[in-house]
């Protein structure tokens, strides 16, 4: 069974979907701080268990995937056929929505993995000399803002496979009627 355009958008949607909900599950299930420790001449900081840090990179690696799979979509030789990428960029809106497309996956990448690795490290590295330490957690909204980001990325994931469809679909065409004329 060969694989349709219809079925990549399926699979974009459905990961880009997933990559959300646990982006908004991970800023939700987050601390607002850790409990302080005062030792002697440290602070040790105690967190408490939280999935924050397993839901931002189950975000992170379903967001990597959705773009992984929007971005094969586009070149994708349905029923045999290729497309040059010269024919898909040759379009000023499929290029617009490629690099659109991109972005969005880069800057939800940033807005996913910054707060989990800053959680991380808080969770790892508990134990500061400073006495007024407070034990803060990563920034509040980034986590909820990298899953909208991760969503919109995947959406324009799909609007550049709805063009490029076009573009392939015009492509054949043309040289179908170009073959039939000559």
């Amino acid at each position: 069974m060969a694989v349709t355009p219809v079925q990549y958008a399926v699979v974009v949607a459905i990961l880009g979907c997933a990559s959300f909900i646990l982006g908004v599950l991970a800023e939700m299930k987050k601390p607002p701080a850790g409990e302080v420790i005062t030792g002697k001449d440290v602070v040790i900081c105690r967190y408490p268990s939280d999935p924050s840090v397993f839901l931002g990179y189950a975000s992170f690696a379903l967001l990597s995937s959705a773009t992984i799979v929007g971005y094969q979509s586009l070149f994708y030789p349905y029923k045999g056929k290729s497309v040059p990428r010269a024919a898909i960029f040759g379009s000023s809106w499929c290029t617009s929505f490629f690099f659109i497309s991109v972005a969005n996956s880069i800057f939800a990448a940033i807005f996913l993995l910054w707060p989990t690795i800053t959680e991380q490290l808080h969770h790892s590295r508990n134990i500061h000399s400073n006495l007024d330490y407070e034990c803060p957690t990563a920034k509040t909204g980034l986590l909820g803002g990298g899953a909208f980001v991760s969503l919109n990325a995947s959406l324009f994931w799909l609007i550049s496979l709805m063009l490029t469809t076009n573009v392939r679909e015009d492509y054949f065409d043309d040289r179908d009627q170009h073959e039939i004329i000559i």
